[in-house]
C-alpha cells in the first residue's frame, strides 16, 4: 500500500513578475536557451536545463517565464530564487518533485554548502524518476560554481547549459521601447538614446527605470521627455 505524499507546503511573499514572459522577453543570442525553454514549459524537449550568465542579463526573466507558460498547459511549477530562501533551509526542497517544473534561481548562494547540496542533489534525482522538469539558474558556469559534492557537480553538467549572453545597445534600446509599449507608452530615439547614455546600461536597471519613469508620469500626467528624465532621474 502507498502513502499519498501531503501537499507541499511553500514560502510565502515569493510571487511572479506578470511581465517577466518568454513575449516580452528580447532574446537576442539567447534564441536557443529560450525555444528550449519554452519547450520544457509544455513538458517537451529536456528534463534539465541549467542557465548562467552574469546580473541583468535575463536569467530570473526566463525562470519566471517557464512558470507562466506552465500554466496554460495546466502544467504545475514553481519559481524559488534561493537569493530570498536561504533562510529556510534545504528543506524547502523536499516533496518539490510532485510539481511538474521547478525552476531554482540563484544557485550560487548555496553552493559549497554540504546540507543543501545534498538536498539539491536527492531534488534532481527525484524529479528525474518523476520524469518532471528541473530548471536551474547561477552566476556562473557548472563547473565555476565550487560544488563540493562530486555526485552533484556531475549532475549539473547533464542536459543543456546555456550561458544567457547580454543585449549589445541596439538590441537593448529595441527591448526598452517593446517594454514601454507594452506599458502604453511612447519612447522617442532621443528618449531612449538619453536613457542609454546617462543611466546604466544594464538591462535589468534600465526597466528598473522605465517602470519609475512610468509611475512618474502617470502620476504628474506628463508625457516621457528628455526634460522630464532629467527632472525625475536628477541627471
Amino acid at each position: 500500500m502507498t502513502t499519498k505524499k501531503a501537499p507541499i507546503q511553500l514560502p510565502l511573499g515569493i510571487s511572479l513578475r506578470d511581465d517577466a514572459r518568454f513575449e516580452n522577453y528580447v532574446s537576442g543570442e539567447n534564441g536557443l536557451a529560450c525555444a528550449q525553454l519554452e519547450q520544457a514549459a509544455r513538458g517537451e524537449g529536456e528534463q534539465y536545463i541549467y542557465l548562467w550568465g552574469h546580473q541583468g542579463v535575463g536569467c530570473s526573466h526566463l525562470l519566471q517565464s517557464c512558470c507562466h507558460a506552465a500554466d496554460p498547459v495546466r502544467r504545475t511549477a514553481v519559481y524559488l530564487p534561493l537569493a530570498e530562501l536561504t533562510h529556510a533551509g534545504p528543506e524547502l526542497l523536499d516533496d518539490l518533485d510532485q510539481l511538474q517544473m521547478v525552476c531554482i534561481d540563484n544557485l550560487e548562494q548555496v553552493a559549497g554548502l554540504p546540507q543543501w547540496e545534498e538536498a539539491l542533489f536527492h531534488l534532481f534525482n527525484r524529479m528525474r524518476a518523476a520524469g518532471h522538469v528541473l530548471v536551474l539558474a547561477a552566476d556562473r558556469s557548472p563547473r565555476s560554481l565550487g560544488i563540493k559534492l562530486p555526485d552533484l557537480e556531475s549532475r549539473l553538467n547533464w542536459g543543456l547549459v546555456f550561458q544567457v549572453k547580454p543585449l549589445d545597445d541596439a538590441t537593448k534600446e529595441v527591448a526598452l521601447k517593446s517594454r514601454a509599449r507594452a506599458r502604453g507608452l511612447q519612447l522617442s530615439d532621443e528618449v531612449v538614446r538619453y536613457l542609454m547614455h546617462h543611466g546604466s546600461r544594464d538591462m535589468a536597471n534600465l526597466l528598473v527605470t522605465l517602470d519609475r519613469l512610468d509611475r512618474e508620469s502617470l502620476s504628474a500626467q506628463r508625457r516621457i521627455t528628455v526634460p522630464f528624465v532629467k527632472q525625475v532621474m536628477d541627471w
